[in-house]
């Protein structure tokens, strides 16, 4: 069973999605029905935040002086059960809703940060088409309408 904690640090979360750990919830519910995610037995922490506090993040581990959407934390050690914290962006998703919805935002960047969790990345160009090959099929089933 794959089981996600949402802390939510920055309120204005709360306007876009009434209950972030209920919605985390039901969408990994739905991931569990696909064949690449049965059986798995993981946790990990989303931290719902706001810019200031992505760039602080940024700077700290990546040294890089600047807002970004999501970060992802894997957890290095040999507890397979816990694999990390993700750390997302409202102001981002916020903008890049404008053009799709919230919730479809949302959706791309736990999935981006969860799949960097297990050992995902996108530096070569075959991993990144890797990458966003798993995150268009784990959208498209969390998008089917059941």
């Amino acid at each position: 069973m794959i089981k996600a904690t949402v802390i939510i640090e920055y309120s204005r979360w709360k306007n876009k999605i009434k209950n972030p750990n209920n919605y985390i919830k039901n969408q990994i519910k739905k991931l569990s029905k696909l064949h690449l995610f049965k059986n798995k037995k993981q946790e990990f922490t989303i931290l719902l935040t706001n810019n200031k506090k992505m760039k602080e993040l940024n700077k700290k581990f990546r040294k890089k002086n600047k807002t970004t959407d999501v970060l992802s934390f894997p957890l290095n050690n040999n507890d397979k059960f816990y694999i990390g914290d993700i750390a997302i962006s409202y102001e981002i998703i916020n903008k890049r809703s404008f053009q799709t919805n919230f919730k479809l935002e949302f959706d791309k960047m736990w999935i981006h940060g969860y799949l960097h969790l297990n050992g995902y990345d996108h530096k070569k160009l075959k991993d990144f088409n890797k990458m966003n090959n798993k995150e268009k099929i784990i959208l498209n089933s969390l998008n089917k309408k059941n």
